[in-house]
């Protein structure tokens, strides 16, 4: 019962966190301008490409600015293009260039939980009991095919299929999506959510590698608990990891422990680096995106960045980072 208090004032605070930011300047219509196109398909413009995940943060997006008509824009490509026909679940990768544009069916299962998270909200914001119906679909399909109890530890698998060997798993902590969890943790008390938001800290603490102490993008875990970079990945604190911080913030899940490595790799009044490999301590020589910047905003505790506004030269991902930062930051 303390555990489910504790996600309800959490819960509580993520909800009244709706973003005052978005309410008093133009980033989402940027935002949809650049990225969301008339069918809903929402573009990573550094390849033409789309994702599951990126639907998912439209969706978000478009829910925190009250606004149905591009939310159902969304979901509604979303639904036509990416639902498996087996599970409720959602291929991970869409390419117009190939025939067909979905050559891959596996899906990657953040952008399930963000799907399922707008659904949810939405239906609370504009009381459509359908949006929830689909949101219970994700849900029980995301703990029936990608939670498992491994190692003494609850984790999601990053998909239904590719993830899983013999003797480990590969995970990527930057599929916790931890308000995401709270929220369905209260929905849901007899599911898993609460046990992932707990072992998710505890596979960040025991994912420390290298003299920065930084957990990489894909993390190893062994049937003997053992934890390590993937083999199968570069040793990168990279692209992905960042996300780590950004929603573990989110959650109020980043305990001061677990947030002192990344507050010491993104000191103040050095260069903001977009990447390190743990191992071998190569850096990038280029400074992080405005969005990584905004994420190593939410570290320092710095509203700052609150003020800014997506630039034409910010891609997709970037400016998605931009965005959710401001969601996970704004005080009201």
């Amino acid at each position: 019962m303390l555990l489910i208090r504790h996600l309800w004032l959490l819960l509580l605070l993520s909800l009244s966190s709706i973003s005052c930011a978005f309410a008093q300047n133009t980033d989402w219509e940027i935002y949809k301008t650049r990225f969301v196109s008339e069918e809903g398909r929402v573009i990573d413009t550094f390849n033409k490409i789309s994702h599951s995940e990126g639907q998912g943060w439209g969706m978000l997006f478009a829910e925190a600015n009250n606004d149905r008509a591009t939310f159902d824009r969304i979901w509604r490509w979303t639904r036509k293009n990416l639902s498996r026909p087996d599970v409720f679940l959602f291929s991970w990768r869409y390419d117009p260039l190939q025939k067909p544009p979905v050559k891959d069916p596996n899906n990657a299962s953040d952008g399930d939980v963000l799907i399922a998270w707008a659904l949810f909200k939405a239906a609370k914001r504009w009381n459509e009991s359908n949006y929830e119906t689909a949101s219970a679909a994700i849900r029980a399909d995301i703990v029936k095919h990608l939670v498992r109890d491994y190692a003494g530890y609850t984790v999601l698998l990053p998909g239904i299929s590719g993830f899983s060997e013999q003797e480990s798993l590969d995970l990527n902590l930057s599929y916790w999506v931890i308000p995401a969890f709270i929220a369905f943790a209260i929905k849901e008390p007899g599911q898993p959510w609460s046990k992932l938001i707990v072992d998710g800290q505890r596979l960040l603490a025991g994912s420390r590698f290298g003299q920065y102490a930084l957990p990489t993008d894909w993390i190893r875990l062994s049937e003997n608990g053992q934890l390590s970079p993937s083999k199968d990945w570069p040793s990168r604190f990279g692209y992905d990891a960042v996300r780590i911080p950004l929603y573990f913030i989110w959650g109020s899940a980043l305990t001061t422990e677990l947030k002192q490595p990344f507050s010491e790799f993104w000191k103040r009044g050095e260069m903001i680096l977009p990447w390190v490999d743990v191992l071998s301590g190569k850096t990038a020589n280029y400074q992080a995106s405005a969005g990584i910047q905004a994420v190593r905003a939410l570290v320092y505790n710095d509203s700052a960045f609150l003020q800014k506004q997506p630039q034409m030269t910010d891609d997709y991902y970037s400016t998605s980072l931009l965005l959710l930062s401001k969601l996970a930051a704004s005080p009201q």
